[in-house]
């Protein structure tokens, strides 16, 4: 496995940042990443996307995938309420399509899950994705998780219906695997 690691965000990372949340017109990523969310994002230049980050605190429930030191992705997680009821929610994306289907996705879903784990005092993560998104299922399942809930047909896309899935991992689960 090449150098994964999950960190805090860099002033290096901000171009990578900006070319795929603003700058490309319609990445891959967001055809996969719950496509029925993501609408036409309004255009945001380099330099007010630099200052908006710039001004951000370090943020303890968000982290940059890095390959080779380079930032390819990011992780994401919240607690879902009531707050202190030990549910949190994962979310992860890797935008390059290069980097897809080589298990640099499944691995920073576990590292991301086993911090999750140390630093918070999450009973059951969950991530939620749709039907039509078999990698995310897959990576998801092969770091330990297992669906939990289907609903079928909730997500309209591009003319069709399709399931929204959500897997879950219980701490009991992580701790068996040798976790703390």
């Amino acid at each position: 496995m090449p150098d994964l690691r999950l960190r805090e965000s860099l002033p290096d990372d901000w171009p990578t940042l900006w070319r795929w949340l603003h700058a490309e017109p319609d990445p891959e990523w967001k055809r996969w990443d719950a496509p029925y969310f993501h609408g036409q994002a309004g255009a945001l230049s380099y330099a007010d996307f630099a200052a908006r980050e710039a001004g951000r605190a370090p943020h303890p429930h968000r982290r940059i995938v890095a390959l080779e030191g380079a930032c390819i992705g990011q992780v994401t997680r919240w607690e879902e309420d009531p707050a202190g009821g030990g549910w949190w929610e994962l979310g992860i994306v890797l935008y390059d399509p290069a980097h897809w289907g080589g298990g640099l996705g499944r691995e920073a879903l576990r590292r991301w899950t086993a911090d999750t784990f140390a630093q918070t005092a999450a009973h059951v993560l969950t991530l939620t994705t749709w039907g039509g998104n078999a990698r995310m299922i897959r990576a998801a399942v092969r770091a330990g998780y297992g669906e939990c809930a289907r609903i079928p047909e909730a997500r309209l896309w591009q003319g069709q219906r399709w399931d929204s899935v959500k897997l879950a991992r219980l701490r009991a689960a992580h701790l068996g695997e040798g976790g703390a």
